[in-house]
This record gives C-alpha cells, sequence and structure tokens, in this order.
C-alpha cells in the first residue's frame, strides 16, 4: 500500500532531518536491534510518559494531524529503527506500511490512549489550537467577512449612496419600493411553506431496524461546554442513561482553558471510562465551532454527533442514528434529530419557542429533506459520518451559526441530510433580553452563511443546482429579509386606523385590499401549519397558543436589527445563551425515549 503522510495533511510537518536523512523502508532490522525491542517489549509492558518520556527531537517526524487521527506517537529510537506508541488492539499492519514507506523501519509499542493524548496535546497544543480556527478553506470561510477591501467598499458606497439619494429626494419611491421587496419576499415565503408542508411526513418504521453488534460503529458526542458548571452534574446524569453499548461509545466534553468554574466542577465528577475530558487552548476567539475543530482530533468514532450541554437526548437516540445511517444510501453524509423543550410551562415566550421549535423540526425541515433541498442543520442533535465531515473541513470557527453552514457546505460537496424522529429535549430560552440575545445570533450567523456562499453565486449555483440554488435562497434570503423588512409590511395596519401609506399613493387602492388579504391568507397558513406541528408532538396543550405567535415572530425584528449592527462592529462575537434557569415542567420530564 502507498500512503504518503504528507499528502495526507495540510500540516507544515515534514520529515525531521536530526531525525531521519533518507527513507530506510527497505533495510532489515538487525539481530541485535530486535533483540533489544524483545528487551524492551518484556521489560516495559506499556509505555508511560512519566517513567518513559517520548524523545522530544523526534516531535515533529509525524504530523499532528496523522498521530492523533491514528492514536500513534514517535517515541524514541531503537537501533536503526523509530519506536511507535499506539493504543492497544489496533491494527497495526496498515500503519506499519504508512510510516515505513515515510520514516523507515519501525517497531510499534503500546500506550495508553489517554497518554498518548496527552503527549501530542505537550508537543503540538498551539498549532492545533491555530488549525482549529483555520480547518475550513478560505473560499468557504466567513474569517475575512471583517476586512474592507475596495470591491466590497465600492459596492457598499454605492447602496448607502443610492438609498440616501431616494430617501431625501424621492421618499415615496423608496418606501414603496421596500414596500415592494417586502410583499414579493412574503409571497416566496408562502410559497415555500405551502411547498414543504405538502411534501408530507415520513412516520417511522413500526418496528426498529436490527443492527448486528459486530456492525456497530463507535459513535463519538462531543459536547461543548462554556460556563456551564450548574448543569454539568445534570449532563453527566443524562448521558449516562444512553442504551447504546458503552464499549462503542466515546463522549468528550469539551472545556474552554479559562473557565475555571466547569473544570472544578467537572474535576469533582468521576466521569465514566467511556466519557472524557478535553480542554481547548485559551484564545481571543471563542466560539462552540472552534472547540468542536479542536476535539475533533480527539474523537474516534466513525459517527460524530453533537449535543449541548442543557440537552437530554432519548435514550435509545444512537441506536436510531446507527440504523439510520445502516439503511441510508452513501451519499448520506448526516442525521439531524428533532429538538424539542421539557420547559413549555414557564412562559408565554417558552411556549411560542416551542410551537416554533415544532414547525421547523417537524414541517419545515422535514419537507425540505424530502424535496432534496439543502439542510440548515441545528446546533445539537447533529450526527455525521467522520469521512464526509473531514472532507468538508469541519466547522467554520468565525460562524455563529456554525450548524447552517455546515449543513449547506455538505450539499455543495454532494451530501445528504436526513431527518428522524428521535428527539432531543433541552430547556427553552424564555427571558425576553435572553431570547432577543440568541435569536440575534442566530440570524446573524445566517446573514454571514448567505455572504459567504453567495461570494462566487454561479459556482454556488453549479455545486447545487438549480433547485437546491432555490433552496438556499428560500432558507436564508427570505428569513433574513423576513425579518429586516417586517416594519414596513406592518405599515399597512395602519389603514384599519384611516392613515394612507406611500404605497398606497403610488399604487390602486384595490391593490391594498388585495395585500390585506394577501396578509390575513398568510397568517391563515401559519396558524394551520402551526397546529399541525404541534399535533405531531406530545405538546397538545399548546394548541390554543398557536394563534399567539403572531405577536411572537415581531420580537424578531428588534433581533435582526441588532444582528445587523453586530455584523459592522463584531461579527465574530458569541452571544452565549445561559441554560440551567428553567426546571423540567415535571419531575423526570426530559427522560423519554419517545419516537415522535
Amino acid at each position: 500500500m502507498s500512503f504518503s503522510i504528507k499528502d495526507a495533511t495540510d500540516s507544515p510537518f515534514v520529515l525531521a532531518p536530526s531525525a531521519r536523512t533518507q527513507p530506510i523502508a527497505s533495510e532489515r532490522l538487525s539481530d541485535s536491534v530486535l533483540r533489544e525491542a524483545r528487551n524492551l517489549a518484556i521489560s516495559r509492558r506499556r509505555l508511560k510518559p512519566e517513567t518513559n518520556p517520548p524523545d522530544e527531537r523526534l516531535a515533529h517526524l509525524l504530523p499532528p494531524k496523522f498521530c492523533l487521527e491514528h492514536r500513534v506517537y514517535p517515541w524514541g529510537m531503537v537501533g536503526e529503527a523509530t519506536l511507535i506508541g499506539v493504543t492497544p488492539n489496533r491494527d497495526r499492519t496498515q500503519l506499519r506500511d504508512m510510516l515505513e514507506h515515510q520514516i523507515g523501519p519501525v517497531l510499534f509499542a503500546e500506550a495508553s490512549e489517554d497518554d498518548l493524548i496527552t503527549v501530542i496535546m505537550a508537543q503540538h497544543s498551539d498549532y492545533l489550537a491555530e488549525r482549529a480556527e483555520t480547518l475550513v478553506a478560505d473560499d468557504y470561510s466567513c474569517r475575512d467577512i471583517n476586512k474592507l477591501t475596495w470591491r466590497r467598499g465600492i459596492l457598499a458606497s454605492l447602496f448607502f449612496g443610492v438609498s440616501l439619494a431616494l430617501i431625501f429626494f424621492f421618499p415615496n419611491v423608496f418606501f414603496a419600493g421596500i414596500t415592494l421587496v417586502a410583499v414579493a419576499n412574503l409571497l416566496a415565503c408562502v410559497t415555500f411553506k405551502i411547498a414543504v408542508f405538502f411534501a408530507g411526513y415520513k412516520k417511522p418504521p413500526d418496528k426498529p431496524v436490527h443492527v448486528p453488534l459486530a456492525e456497530k460503529p463507535v459513535v463519538s458526542l462531543i459536547v461543548p461546554l462554556f460556563n456551564e458548571a450548574s448543569i454539568a452534574n445534570s449532563l453527566v446524569q443524562r448521558l449516562s442513561r444512553l442504551t447504546y453499548p458503552k464499549s462503542l461509545l466515546d463522549v468528550v466534553l469539551v472545556l474552554e482553558e479559562k473557565d475555571n468554574l466547569t473544570r472544578n466542577m467537572i474535576g469533582d465528577l468521576s466521569l465514566p471510562a467511556w466519557m472524557r475530558v478535553v480542554v481547548v487552548p485559551d484564545a481571543e476567539l471563542k466560539t462552540k465551532p472552534r472547540a468542536l475543530n479542536y476535539a475533533l482530533g480527539h474523537t474516534r468514532g466513525d459517527i460524530v454527533g453533537i449535543l449541548d450541554a442543557e440537552d437530554a437526548p432519548a435514550t435509545d437516540q444512537i441506536e436510531r442514528v446507527v440504523e439510520a445511517f445502516h439503511l441510508a444510501p452513501d451519499d448520506v453524509a448526516c442525521v439531524q434529530g428533532i429538538l424539542d423543550f421539557y420547559n413549555t410551562r414557564s412562559n408565554w415566550i417558552s411556549r411560542c419557542f416551542t410551537i416554533e421549535y415544532a414547525t421547523w423540526f417537524r414541517i419545515v425541515l422535514a419537507g425540505a429533506a424530502r424535496l432534496g433541498l439543502p439542510i440548515p442543520l441545528g446546533g445539537t442533535t447533529v450526527y455525521l459520518k467522520r469521512s464526509a465531515l473531514q472532507q468538508v473541513g469541519g466547522w467554520d470557527a468565525h460562524n455563529v451559526t456554525e450548524d447552517a453552514d455546515l449543513g449547506i457546505r455538505l450539499s455543495r460537496f454532494g451530501y445528504r441530510t436526513i431527518l428522524i424522529p428521535t428527539v432531543t429535549r433541552e430547556e427553552a430560552n424564555h427571558r425576553f433580553i435572553s431570547w432577543i440575545k440568541q435569536r440575534s445570533r442566530w440570524l446573524k450567523g445566517y446573514i454571514v452563511t448567505y455572504l459567504v456562499h453567495m461570494k462566487r453565486p454561479f459556482r454556488l449555483l453549479r455545486d447545487l443546482g438549480l433547485r437546491k440554488f432555490l433552496g438556499f435562497q428560500f432558507f436564508f434570503l427570505t428569513t433574513i429579509l423576513q425579518f429586516t423588512l417586517a416594519p414596513a409590511l406592518w405599515s399597512f395596519w395602519l389603514v384599519l386606523f384611516g392613515f394612507s401609506t406611500p404605497f398606497m399613493e403610488m399604487f390602486p387602492a384595490a391593490w391594498t385590499g388585495g395585500l390585506l388579504a394577501l396578509f390575513l391568507l398568510t397568517e391563515l397558513i401559519s396558524l394551520l401549519i402551526g397546529f399541525v406541528a404541534v399535533g405531531r408532538t406530545q405538546h397538545e396543550q399548546l394548541m390554543q397558543w398557536v394563534p399567539m405567535m403572531f405577536l411572537y415572530f415581531p420580537m424578531g425584528v428588534f433581533a435582526v436589527y441588532k444582528a445587523w449592527s453586530e455584523l459592522i462592529f463584531k461579527p465574530f462575537y458569541w452571544d452565549k445563551t445561559q441554560h440551567g434557569i428553567a426546571a423540567p415542567d415535571v419531575p423526570g420530564g426530559d427522560i423519554h425515549t419517545t419516537r415522535r
């Protein structure tokens, strides 16, 4: 087998001249070297950094990414051979081929996975931390969105110059034009809602598909925690309820280096063997996707899942995910579960939040998936094939809606996402200011994601195809415009109080009646979809609250203008949502195994 380590990584690490001047894969080891290796194997059954530290001169012999991915590390020299620390039960035939092709003869000695990772991080922590911020290729990343270029300066100047000129000299034309755009966007939103609604809802199979134990893959769960000390203990309890074989479960709790409260709380807990901690080095950029990228190299599963600190996944969730991947075609790279909430009775906002999510996951995303459209992923209960995730470059560390961006990038690379009816319950955001902060972050991320992928619109069209390209516009552009231009549509309600608008002065009176009829039709469609969505949950008591959604969505207007201001002044700022504020409606209300 021919394999180039250099080709398998983007790292600058190359063969260290001090360690090896040329490949000597064809040389045979002398009897004295073999005797020394046998003595080493007898005297040291396992390499330990404390008693047998690795030779620092060999640190750059192998790229850090390769070491993490294959759980190996160049430990020292035994004659002319390189002693490689490797985890127990690792298939060493392929490893030997890969290593000897590049660095010559190798000998293997066992080291625990924790010790190997500790050694790798001690030597390459800074490099891996920097790499976590730049894992996504420049063309797909937003990390330069705050840089002013001549092209951006000219376009911005033209846009604001023309807008100000119209406002000053032709105000009626400007406001009538804005209203026309808002109305066209409203029609697009209604069309999209009807399309995904009639796309149907595929019910889960009556009987779960049995996947033999021998065919079940290792599943890694990455759980980022930042300022989550208050719920760290309950998180461990919730994850312990998962029924997937613990020998095939790999849970990585990701902590920030300077989050001492959460680190101390986790440190006081007795974690099971299948659960471990990864600490992300401190940096100016502190975002969830950066932490995910950093932790990805520490995982060992063929399937990588993401859960949030406040999540309570269904106890059989991993089994359902494995079943879905087992049955799905090869181009399915992601399985998205459903999010629901366990504190729906906290107040009016939490009730509406629950209705909104029921509509989003059980109608909009479910219908869009059946239509074959690109899916903006949710930030949690997302399970990905490791190979596909690595191919698309992981998460964009600078994007505050890294989940939605990843969903589009997967689609651009030819992969599909499917939804399955496994439920994760979490805490609904039920405080007004906190809701505005969270929603502004989401909307800012939508704006950023749209701008990134539309940098080269014709390339995006070529990557996605016309149908998916239009789906991308429906998901992102209409959402951004819907909230940004909502005040233009609100102005029509002034007609009921005898006021006029610039639109009414420029267009026939019959148009106004038609627009009011469109507004009413839109509300009726939204009501219908809301009722159906709630009917597919266990929250039938929320039916009476569906008509109140017309008072809930206007809060998004405050959020979108906050998002636009942050896009200019601090585009990478992550407005953290506090968790652990609301308890479940009933004791144990976060425990469930339902597939609804």
